[in-house]
């Protein structure tokens, strides 16, 4: 476990998977150039590129939190058991997060709150666990906080075609209806207020119904910002999409905004997929943004 305290909020940091993801820096940010990498390897290296194998380097994790005597997971990643036709990497995997959240101190029916940045496939899949031959709710006692517009969009009785094609298969049949069905979830909209240091907003973009968490506390501030950041290399070069964005012209203008309010408010941007020390601050540079200091968090 990694653990740092913001204000009056704790945050805790448990990983599923940390290494490639089998995908190539041209491949999964198709707009940044290949000398943008090398430029700036002295930082990105090793931690979130491998340029010698041409391969990124990407976390899945789940911030834990602790706020005003509740328990919050921020995003529950890949999971087990899943079938992934389309996503092989995270297909039927047998991982032992469970008891890496128990070494955080944290037991499923201990949450309270589980938040869903989207509904991606590597940011719910441990909303659910197979018992027998059904899904059911990893965390009985929490509420699962999903956006709205994210649970029309993947729901697929809606029709809707994702630029993401096939890769989000199976997702909401496994991990997002079983909850819903449960009478778990609360969809939200716009905003929603978790209390007085956590608030959800729309970041919309990465998908329609993406959020940011943002935390105020005391003097400390912090950006949970799920897939806005899939690599630090966009912070220099903010108009850098990943591959998996379904608006890039609404996720660029998104990523701009929340980089401005970081710089401007002091906020300590933590991504969902940041391998290193997890996170950021960030100051303006011109029309781009620098790295001006890293997270608190130890390199993973």
């Amino acid at each position: 476990m990694q653990e740092i305290v913001l204000g009056d909020v704790s945050v805790a940091r448990v990983v599923e998977y940390y290494g490639s993801v089998d995908l190539a820096p041209a491949s999964f940010f198709p707009d940044a150039p290949e000398a943008a990498w090398r430029q700036h390897a002295a930082w990105l290296e090793p931690d979130f590129v491998d340029l010698a194998a041409d391969v990124c380097v990407s976390a899945i994790q789940t911030w834990v939190l602790r706020s005003e005597g509740r328990t919050i997971l921020v995003d529950t990643g890949v999971g087990n058991d899943k079938e992934r036709p389309y996503s092989p990497i995270w297909s039927r995997r047998q991982g032992d997060f469970l008891g890496d959240l128990a070494k955080a101190g944290v037991h499923p029916d201990d949450v309270d709150l589980v938040i869903n940045t989207h509904l991606h496939v590597d940011h719910v899949g441990w909303n659910t666990r197979l018992e027998g031959r059904t899904w059911v709710p990893t965390f009985p006692n929490a509420t699962y906080l999903m956006p709205a517009r994210d649970f029309d969009f993947w729901n697929p009785e809606n029709g809707h075609v994702p630029r993401l094609g096939r890769g989000n298969q199976n997702v909401f049949e496994d991990s997002v209806a079983p909850v819903h069905e449960a009478g778990q979830t609360l969809l939200w909209d716009e905003s929603h207020t978790i209390d007085g240091n956590l608030r959800l907003e729309l970041a919309p973009g990465h998908t329609p119904g993406s959020s940011v968490l943002a935390l105020t506390s005391g003097n400390d501030r912090a950006l949970f910002v799920g897939d806005l950041l899939h690599s630090p290399l966009q912070s220099v070069a903010p108009d850098v999409n990943s591959c998996f964005c379904e608006n890039p012209a609404e996720t660029i203008a998104t990523r701009r905004r929340l980089l401005g309010r970081a710089s401007e408010t002091n906020s300590l941007v933590l991504p969902a997929h940041w391998g290193g020390p997890g996170g950021a601050e960030v100051v303006r540079s011109g029309d781009t943004f620098d790295i001006a200091a890293w997270a608190p968090f130890a390199r993973l």
